[in-house]
C-alpha cells in the first residue's frame, strides 16, 4: 500500500450514493502510543478513529466531531475526535483484560454519543444504545434513528493500520432503492485483508468495477492534539480563585496532564496569580467598554 494516512471521497455517478475511504497508519501509531490497554481495546480505538474521520467528512462545517463509546463493562470508554481538516486524537480507558465478543460483552450497558462541535455555533449531540456485533453496527443504528439516511460502514484495524469504508445515501438522492441495495451488496464483500492492504483505487475497482464512480483527491490525515497552555489556563480560571488556592496550599503547585497526548502542564503560585490577574484585567476592560 502506498496510500497511507489519507481520506478519499467518492461518488457514484447518476446514483444518489456517496462514499468515503480512509487509511490511518502513522496517525494511528501516534494516537495509540499515548493510550494504555489490551490489544483488543486498542483495535477498537483504531476502528473508532477510522469511523470518526469518515463521519466528519460527511458534514460541511468548521469544527470537530467526537465519537464516544462508554459503558460499565471491561472496556470503559473510547473517545475519538476528528477536526474538519482531519486532525485526529483518541482516548482509551479499559481494564487489563477485555473479552472478545459483542459490544455488550465488552462495554456492558453503554451508549454511543456522537457530538458535532462547530467553531461557530452550538454543539449538536446524538445518543444511541451501544449495542450490536461491532462499532460499525452501532454507528449505523445512530444514522437510522437520528439522520434517517441509509448508511453503512466497515471498520478494520490491526497493529500497523486502521482503515474504513463508508457508503451513504445522499439526502436528496436521485437513485432507486435497488441502486442502494446493489451498492451495499458489492461493498459488503470487502475483507479485512483488502481494506488494510489495498490502495483506494484498487479497492474500489475490486468492489465496484461495474459502476460509474468518481474519485476525489486524497486529503491528508494526521494526529494532532488540541490541548494547549491557553486552554488549560481557561479551564483553571473557570475553577475560581478559592479552589485554585486550596490546591496550591495542599500541593504547592497544580499539575495537569492531557489524556490524549500525555503533555504535562505545571502551574506554581506565581503562574496562578498571573492567570487570575489577567482575568481581572480582562473583566475590568470589558466593563469600561
Amino acid at each position: 500500500m502506498t496510500e497511507r494516512d489519507v481520506l478519499r471521497r467518492f461518488i457514484f455517478e447518476d446514483i444518489g450514493v456517496r462514499g468515503t475511504w480512509v487509511n490511518l497508519t502513522q496517525s494511528w501509531q501516534a494516537a495509540k502510543q499515548h493510550q494504555q490497554g489490551p490489544e483488543i481495546a486498542q483495535l477498537q480505538l483504531g476502528q473508532a478513529l477510522a469511523a470518526v474521520v469518515m463521519l466528519s467528512s460527511t458534514i460541511k462545517f468548521k469544527g470537530s466531531m467526537i465519537l464516544q463509546a462508554q459503558g460499565d463493562g471491561d472496556l470503559k470508554a473510547l473517545v475519538a475526535q476528528s477536526t474538519d481538516d482531519q486532525k485526529i486524537r483518541g482516548l482509551l480507558r479499559s481494564e487489563p483484560h477485555v473479552p472478545i465478543g459483542t459490544l455488550e460483552t465488552q462495554f456492558g450497558q453503554g451508549r454511543l454519543v456522537l457530538t458535532i462541535e462547530p467553531d461557530d455555533g452550538n454543539p449538536y449531540q446524538g445518543v444511541v444504545p451501544l449495542q450490536g456485533k461491532n462499532l460499525a453496527a452501532a454507528v449505523q443504528t445512530y444514522f437510522e434513528q437520528s439522520e434517517q439516511l441509509n448508511t453503512r460502514l466497515w471498520l478494520f484495524a490491526n497493529e500497523q493500520s486502521a482503515a474504513g469504508l463508508l457508503i451513504q445515501e445522499l439526502p436528496a438522492q436521485n437513485g432507486e432503492f435497488d441502486d442502494w441495495q446493489r451498492i451495499e451488496l458489492f461493498a459488503n464483500t470487502i475483507t479485512e485483508q483488502e481494506a488494510l492492504s489495498l490502495d483506494c483505487e484498487e479497492l474500489l475497482y475490486k468492489l465496484f468495477n461495474e459502476e460509474h464512480l468518481r474519485l476525489f483527491d486524497a486529503e491528508p490525515v494526521a494526529f494532532q492534539c488540541a490541548c494547549s497552555k491557553h486552554r488549560i489556563e481557561r479551564t483553571l480560571r473557570a475553577m475560581g480563585r478559592e479552589e485554585l488556592e486550596s490546591i496550591l496550599l495542599e500541593f504547592g503547585h497544580i499539575e495537569v496532564d492531557c489524556e490524549f497526548c500525555n503533555e504535562h502542564y505545571c502551574f506554581d503560585s506565581v503562574d496562578v496569580e498571573n492567570l487570575l490577574s489577567q482575568e481581572t484585567s480582562l473583566n475590568t476592560s470589558e466593563i469600561q467598554h
